[in-house]
């Protein structure tokens, strides 16, 4: 990647708020289907930590792919490295307006409505349907042959995700903006992070200049999983 490519200018953003690519009933859709993929239950979900928000801007341009590294606004792309993202991109917008409307098709098909107009379980079993799989049950920590050693260290995403469907692209990006940094647009109020007892650093700055570590959580020979870390548990609500 040049020099030539960037121009180092960041990109205000405090001021966005609603859609910038969705339509209205768009958004509407897609923080309907996140806030069934990440519900909220006895901790908040996607729709409180504005994923919708987060999908939004992956899918509005270009703008919003860097954040500058002091934590304000983004970095602007131009040349070949803006015309590679802006392709990405546009194949991604294909896949959630064609999705959108396949969602609606199969809830008018189910119930006469809308995918927002349906009930909670109408619209589960309709994602459903568009997954080819029933729902997975709740998520709970199982014993195994790593109890108490922390477990396996996370790997890289395992998947590209220019080549996912629409509904595991949509699993995936749900997942993305609920844990990501706040200045992607999701993760509002660092609510992803509250709900996995992550404290988070306090702005995207600090993990540039190394002020912020997540060294504590790392501790070898811990004699606890993660879920049950003294710095863990501190943030739990």
């Amino acid at each position: 990647m040049g020099q030539a490519d960037w121009v180092t200018v960041p990109i205000a953003t405090d001021d966005v708020e609603g859609p910038i690519f969705f339509t209205p009933h768009e958004w509407d859709t897609i923080e309907a289907a996140t806030a069934r993929i990440i519900p909220t239950d006895h901790h908040p979900g996607a729709r409180e930590a504005k994923v919708v928000r987060f999908i939004d801007r992956m899918l509005a341009g270009t703008q919003f792919v860097f954040a500058a590294a002091d934590g304000v606004g983004f970095l602007r792309m131009e040349g070949l490295e803006e015309q590679a993202w802006r392709e990405r991109i546009d194949t991604r917008r294909a896949f959630y307006r064609e999705g959108i409307e396949r969602l609606d098709a199969l809830a008018r098909a189910k119930a006469n409505r809308d995918f927002v107009g349906l009930s909670e379980d109408e619209q589960d079993a309709v994602l459903e349907e568009l997954a080819g799989a029933p729902r997975p049950a709740r998520y709970s920590v199982s014993s195994d042959a790593n109890e108490g050693k922390g477990g396996a260290p996370a790997g890289n995403q395992p998947v590209n995700e220019d080549l996912l469907e629409f509904f595991p692209l949509l699993v995936l990006n749900t997942r993305q903006g609920f844990y990501a940094d706040p200045v992607y647009g999701g993760n509002a109020h660092r609510i992803g992070w509250a709900v996995v007892g992550f404290d988070g650093p306090p702005t995207l700055k600090s993990t540039m200049d190394g002020s912020y570590t997540t060294r504590k959580y790392m501790v070898e020979g811990a004699e606890w999983p993660y879920d049950r870390h003294p710095e863990v548990l501190r943030y739990r609500r």
